[in-house]
Parts: structure tokens; C-alpha cells; sequence
């Protein structure tokens, strides 16, 4: 799958990674990859700027924690963010309507 499509695509991605329960920066990055069936792996140099891009937009919000004796960044959504989650799934389902249409001619 194309990377540059999953890129453009990163902040809906990242969200809905945290829609179920707050996670670190490599555990976003796995539930991704888990959700895909392997087909979407980000690195975190691509991650990583766009969840501070989130966190700056008010969308998450992260807390420091240890764990197994490692601090780690958290991140979890903000209600803007669940808010934003729905509008963002919305345009995208309704882009996947709209491009199927098209590549089916089908309108």
C-alpha cells in the first residue's frame, strides 16, 4: 500500500489508534500496523511530528509514565479530539464512497 497515501492520512490514523484506551508512541505505531494486517508501517520519525501536531491542535494530550521501569510519552485523546475522530472518519468514508464510484462508474 502506498505510504505516501497512508501519510496523508496520519492524523485520522493516530486517532482512531487512541480511541480505545491511551498509548505510547510505539504502541500507536503497532495498533496500526495490528489494525492493517501488516499493510500500514509508520515509522516514528512519521509519527511522532504529527502527534505533536495533534497535541498542539488540542486533539490529545500526553502525560509522562513509567513503565517496566521505562518512562514513556502517552498520549490520549481529547473530547476536541473524539470530536474531531468523527468529523475526520465521516470526510473519509464519504472520499472512499466517492472514489469507489468512480473507479466502479458507478455514480
Amino acid at each position: 500500500m502506498s505510504l505516501e497515501l497512508a501519510r496523508s492520512q496520519l492524523d485520522l490514523l493516530a486517532l482512531a489508534a487512541l480511541r480505545a484506551k491511551p498509548l505510547h508512541g510505539y504502541a500507536i505505531i503497532k495498533e496500526i500496523r495490528d489494525r492493517s494486517g501488516d499493510e500500514l508501517e509508520l515509522a516514528e520519525g512519521t509519527l511522532y511530528p504529527g502527534l505533536h501536531r495533534l497535541e498542539r491542535a488540542g486533539l490529545i494530550k500526553s502525560s509522562w509514565t513509567t513503565e517496566s521501569g521505562r518512562r514513556r510519552r502517552v498520549y490520549e485523546l481529547t473530547a476536541k479530539g473524539q470530536g474531531a475522530l468523527a468529523a475526520r472518519e465521516g470526510e473519509w468514508r464519504r472520499l472512499v464512497r466517492t472514489v469507489d464510484a468512480v473507479v466502479r462508474g458507478t455514480a
